[in-house]
């Protein structure tokens, strides 16, 4: 039987024996799970092992990379900057970035690169995955793109490059690189084991990503011209790529996040608890009401599902992840099933990281049995 360390309130035991049982059956190789209720941490479990070979447990001090997980973290970051009155969502990216305004991308919103709207999803070729290790060399051939779509008119996942668009704004806007930011303004201030990227002291500590089943699209399918090819192909990323010296050291603030489900449920639980955690404010009322402001609703050009995106976040869409209510909540998760969800209604966040990709691109099989019992029980 799996041995499954720290807390889990009574009422949660549902999630305990999803989690058990994932471990024992191999499904789950080393996980983490963190329940916040406003403030109260009714869940904090973690189990399972860091490397296939298990031989070494995951500890509580165990982190990950968790993947697109850690575009909430950079979009809570463009959200300070907007609560300090420094960044206007409604504003052209060219007042902040005048570079970016170049090839008819003069018109675009901070919120439609928020959105993953604004046409801009990758690099144009060549390109290759160690290209978005320079930051200056990236985020110059991005300001200097043609959008591939008509910005606004549709959401198509910034997949690998949403760190590097929003993250130069952060960058024009504070003096600091997006991996400083975070460092220095969230984490730091909260006391989370978060960072983008990992600082090699504490590679020692990284439970390396399992690669998961090959992603379920076609791309010789969709044609050279399409948004999707276009995405996943500038540049292809591999999953073991996350395991390298390079992407440890990289800031990329779309997927190279490393933390564990309690430092990330504690940065993003400011959502959830109105801006505010344990006297550290990073965020006002009004600014959270930003992130329900809907910007797209329809088929994604990149993912091709359906997709409902307010201001940095996902919103619920039942046909999509039908465990997620219809109400104030906003999420994101990480390619290989990582998921974080921000209740504001019930001041409740849902963290999961684990370093077992599942199938897919939006949570997994795994996310859904923990979250549905945490939401079964909290109805209950």
């Amino acid at each position: 039987m799996a041995d499954i360390q720290g807390v889990c309130a009574d009422r949660f035991g549902a999630v305990r024996t999803a989690l058990e049982r994932n471990l024992d059956s191999g499904e789950e190789l080393g996980a983490s799970l963190v329940l916040d209720i406003d403030g109260d941490i009714v869940i904090d479990m973690w189990g399972g092992f860091t490397d296939q070979a298990r031989a070494i447990p995951w500890t509580e001090h165990t982190i990950t990379n968790v993947w697109s997980s850690t575009k909430t973290v950079t979009s809570l970051a463009a959200l300070m900057l907007a609560d300090r009155g420094e960044l206007d969502v409604d504003a052209p990216v060219a007042k902040y970035w005048p570079e970016f305004g170049a090839r008819g991308k003069q018109d675009i919103l901070v919120r439609q690169l928020m959105s993953h709207s604004s046409g801009v999803s990758g690099l144009d070729q060549p390109a290759q995955v160690e290209d978005l290790y320079d930051w200056t060399t990236a985020t110059c051939r991005m300001a200097d793109q043609a959008p591939w779509w008509e910005p606004g008119t549709a959401s198509g996942y910034h997949a690998l490059n949403y760190g590097h668009l929003v993250g130069e704004v952060v960058r024009r806007i504070s003096g600091k690189t997006l991996k400083q930011f975070v460092a220095d303004e969230i984490a730091g201030p909260l006391g989370a084991d978060f960072q983008i990227g990992a600082a090699e002291s504490d590679w020692g500590r990284i439970a390396d990503v399992v690669p998961p089943p090959p992603l379920p699209f076609d791309l010789a399918a969709l044609g050279a011209d399409s948004p999707a090819v276009k995405t996943f192909t500038g540049p292809v990323a591999a999953a073991e790529d996350a395991n390298t010296p390079g992407w440890r050291r990289a800031d990329i603030g779309a997927a190279n996040g490393h933390g564990n489900a309690r430092s990330v449920g504690r940065v993003m639980s400011v959502v959830a608890r109105g801006g505010q955690v344990d006297g550290v404010r990073l965020l006002s009322g009004d600014t959270i009401d930003l992130i329900f402001r809907e910007q797209l609703n329809g088929i994604d050009l990149v993912l091709g599902l359906p997709l409902r995106w307010g201001i940095g976040f996902g919103l619920p869409r039942l046909d999509i992840l039908p465990w997620i209510p219809d109400e104030k909540i906003c999420y994101w998760g990480g390619w290989g099933g990582s998921m974080i969800v921000m209740d504001v209604g019930r001041r409740m966040t849902i963290s999961y990281m684990m370093n077992k990709m599942g199938p897919g691109i939006i949570g997994s099989s795994r996310s859904a049995q923990y979250g549905q019992a945490i939401y079964d029980a909290v109805a209950g």
